[in-house]
């Protein structure tokens, strides 16, 4: 049986960081050196409009979402969960400090400390808002 090389703590970190600092983040500087650290050069996001492969296209996609909501934030729903080389994290997005507008889950994988592969999981409810406000 193979044992994953990467640590508990690195994967929920990535979780963390990726939905604060990538999907949370309004500054296209300060989200395009997060994603430099915590995504591989060929990281693939899998997003319910499509695929989407390596960090400028990932910058590009979080940057544009960012921009359609741009008071929301995303908060973490309960702890991280982690398994061999993966994590997820259940998550919510709306203005602070008042309840979700809609919910979902991310999933990665992670290869040298970094994020190999991120799948979005969008809660049913929340892709009824996506559609009806024209996000991505």
């Amino acid at each position: 049986m193979l044992q994953s090389s990467e640590s508990e703590e690195r994967i929920r970190e990535l979780l963390h960081r990726n939905l604060e600092e990538v999907f949370g983040e309004g500054d296209d500087t300060r989200r395009r050196a997060a994603i430099d650290e915590l995504w591989a050069q060929d990281g693939v996001l899998h997003v319910p409009p499509g695929v989407i492969v390596g960090r400028q296209a990932i910058n590009k996609f979080a940057g544009d979402l960012r921009a359609t909501h741009p008071h929301y934030v995303y908060t973490p729903q309960g702890k991280a969960q982690v398994l061999h080389d993966a994590g997820r994290l259940a998550w919510g997005s709306g203005p602070r400090g008042e309840t979700p507008e809609y919910t979902g889950w991310d999933v990665i994988t992670v290869r040298d400390g970094q994020i190999m592969a991120l799948y979005v999981f969008l809660d049913e409810a929340s892709e009824e808002f996506r559609r009806s406000a024209g996000t991505p």
